[in-house]
């Protein structure tokens, strides 16, 4: 029986993730470097320090990556103040159908703990979610499944309990490694062959996943 619901938030909750290429491939090309969109998916559901060792790895010690992340951050809110955040399809109707049948909800993001509550107050959700799992708060990012583990705990569930919204690869992974049952609604990346035996249901939106819970 599902009893809790776990979400990812960039490009599950959010089409934050295209945005977010948009806003770095426009910094990045402003101070001089190369750019692309194969880099930028070696970022996609790490954590903040994880993006900075990547970076520096690819640009050099040199890289200040610090500079470049607190400009591309003025273009990102300059674009929420806006615009608002970009609210995936379906969202607000699972959220909803969830809370009906008392399930448990929990954020499961890579994301800081200031970033991911600014989001989900700025996109009126808050409220559906009973706990806030955010990148900050875990010692080892996704693919490990510590993030989906400490939900878990956070909701007073079992793994297996709980449902894991998901739109990356390496999302995949950590819910599944954490025993969860893994909905795949891709986003920029599509399942690989080395995921599909790990994904409980495919989507194609948010809306869909509804159907997936009425069947279980």
């Amino acid at each position: 029986m599902i009893k809790g619901a776990v979400f990812d938030m960039d490009g599950l909750m959010f089409d934050t993730e295209r945005l977010v290429y948009q806003i770095w491939q426009r910094t990045m090309e402003e101070n001089g470097y190369e750019y692309s969109f194969d880099i930028y998916k070696k970022t996609v559901g790490k954590r903040t320090a994880e993006v900075r060792d990547l970076y520096k790895e690819l640009y050099g010690e040199g890289f200040d990556y610090q500079n470049i992340r607190t400009k591309a951050n003025i273009y990102f809110y300059e674009y929420l103040e806006k615009e608002g955040v970009p609210v995936k399809k379906g969202l607000l109707n699972l959220l909803k159908y969830l809370k009906e049948r008392g399930i448990k909800i929990s954020l499961a993001t890579s994301s800081s703990s200031k970033t991911a509550l600014d989001l989900l107050n700025r996109a009126g959700v808050t409220k559906y979610f009973d706990k806030f799992v955010c990148g900050n708060m875990v010692k080892k990012g996704k693919p490990n499944p510590e993030t989906f583990l400490t939900a878990a705990k956070e909701l007073s569930l079992k793994p297996e309990e709980c449902l894991a919204f998901e739109d990356s690869i390496n999302g995949i992974k950590s819910a599944y490694n954490a025993n969860m049952k893994p909905v795949m609604i891709p986003d920029l990346l599509q399942p690989t062959e080395e995921i599909k035996p790990m994904i409980f249901a495919l989507c194609n939106d948010l809306d869909e996943a509804i159907s997936v819970i009425k069947n279980i």
